[in-house]
This record gives structure tokens, sequence and C-alpha cells, in this order.
């Protein structure tokens, strides 16, 4: 099942800053972006990897910057056009990397939520706010909010990120830009939701992350995967409980009913698991997109 996972890569002479997926090359004005196939669940990095799970993340965040037309950080996802150094092996690379113009990036995940779920479902149980935002009385889990609503967060290289208002927000990056990426995230968000909807899929929540390139705002990292997404499947939809999802829930509730306490290291994930996973992704990005899924090696 394994044998084909890319965990980690490497560049003669260049040493990654590995974060919990992908593994990020300098090279000095732009940055090469390599999407492995390690899952995380639970601020853990799971000692088995996802099949094919990089291809997925990185071939859909090209479909979007593609099919939105937003400026966007992005020069080419063709090995055979990276800069790469002699010697390097770039089978590691096909189909899971973005060389692309390096960003001063802003330290705010820009999360856009539709609908009432995850961490946001619990807060409103306590509070009847997500994220500090007031929302009416009576509302059901996973139940369509009556507009968008943008709730920002600090980035965390480990562990969560934080939930900040917007004025803090606006503390950190000062109100212009913080207005900016505001508009910026809600309208993609409108537009990447009304495209998916077309093809039976929800997004009931995201994350956008951006940065400053010749003083202009760009749209960077990944965009509307089943990483930085709540996919759901449109016909299967009913608010009251949760819903059925494209990404690693199978992976988290294997994880909740295995007896692992998350505080040691995870254990390894059962084949099945892994298939399913791994189908559920590529599921995801078929729909959307409509085409088949990229396998092929350099």
């Amino acid at each position: 099942m394994n044998n084909n996972v890319i965990r980690e890569t490497s560049i003669p002479g260049l040493t990654p800053k590995r974060g919990k997926v992908r593994d990020i090359y300098d090279f000095g004005d732009s940055i090469l972006l390599v999407s492995s196939d390690r899952i995380s669940a639970f601020d853990w990095i799971l000692p088995t990897g996802i099949p094919d799970k990089g291809k997925v993340l990185n071939q859909l965040a090209e479909f979007w910057f593609e099919t939105l037309g937003v400026q966007n950080h992005l020069i080419t996802t063709d090995v055979n056009e990276m800069p790469l150094p002699p010697g390097t092996d770039r089978s590691q690379f096909a189909g899971r990397s973005t060389f692309c113009r390096k960003t001063k990036v802003f330290p705010i995940e820009c999360v856009v939520r539709g609908y009432l779920s995850g961490s946001g479902w619990k807060e409103y149980l306590k509070s009847q706010t997500v994220c500090g935002i007031k929302l009416p009385d009576g509302l059901r889990e996973s139940e369509r909010l009556e507009s968008p609503i943008f709730t920002p967060s600090t980035k965390a290289e480990t562990g969560h990120d934080e939930n900040i208002s917007f004025e803090q927000m606006v503390e950190i990056i000062g109100q212009n830009a913080a207005d900016e990426l505001k508009s910026k995230s809600l309208d993609i968000f409108q537009r990447g939701s009304e495209y998916a909807s077309k093809r039976g899929i929800i997004i009931a929540d995201t994350k956008f992350e951006f940065g400053l390139l010749d003083n202009e705002i760009v749209l960077i990292d990944e965009v509307m995967t089943p990483d930085s997404s709540r996919f759901w499947a449109a016909d299967q939809y009913e608010p009251g409980r949760g819903q059925l999802s494209f990404d690693k829930q199978f992976v988290r509730d294997w994880l909740l009913n295995s007896g692992w306490d998350r505080n040691s290291n995870p254990p390894e994930l059962p084949d099945d698991i892994v298939q399913k996973t791994r189908e559920k992704y590529i599921e995801a990005f078929e729909r959307i997109t409509g085409k088949a899924l990229s396998f092929v090696n350099y």
C-alpha cells in the first residue's frame, strides 16, 4: 500500500524547511513548495503517509489558481521547467510541486466559514458565537449560515492556530491590508463555493493565505484543498448532524477509537484507513475539476 508514498524530498545542496505536509526550498527570489504524502492529525505528523495525497493538494491548488483568475504566486508546476540543480531526482517532485515567487507572507490564516461545523459549532453551543461573532439562535450543526463569516487566526508553526478578532488582525497588519484580505477571502470563497456546488460538493469552510509581492497582495500556498477546507457531499447533506466529508475524517475517527492517548507517538494507520482516505482525496479532486488526477512520474 505505501510503496509509492513520498514522505520527504531532497535536493543536493539545499536544506528544506519541513512543515506538517510541505517541504519548502528557498531559491532566493523564488521558492519550491512540495506537497508530501505526510498526514497530520491532532497536531501530530502520523507515521503512515497517504499515497498520492500530495498530488491531490498540489494539482487542486493549481486548478483553483487557474480557474479563479486571482493574482497569485505561481510560476510553474512543470518539474521540467524548475531550476533544480544537477543530480536532483526530479521524479520525487512530479505532480506535487509548485515553483513560485517569494512573497512577504501575512502572518494570518484567513478563514471563511459558510456552515456551522467543527470548532465553530462547539463554540456556538456554549455562547451562540463563532470566533466572537454573534449568530442567530436555534441554529443546528452543519447549518448553512445566512452569509459566510470571516474568522481570522494567527499562523502557528506548531500546534493550533489561535483564533483572533478582526480588530486584532488590524492591529497586526494594519487596517488597509486587513480590509483587503477579508474582502479577497470572502470573494474567493463565494466563487469557489458556487463552482464546487455545481459539481456536488459543499465547501463548508476553508482558509487562505496571502503575501505581498511588489506592493500587491497575492494569493499563495494551497487553495480550497481537502487539507485546508471542509468538503461535504451535497447529495447527502442534512443539517442537524455531522456530514460525510472528503478529507482525513477516516483518519481522525480511527485514531479517536484506537486507544491512542494523543500525548505519545501516534500509531501506524491500517491499510484500509489509508486506502479509504486516499480514495476520498482523489474523489474530491475529480469531482471538482472534472478530470483525472495526474499520476505521471517524471
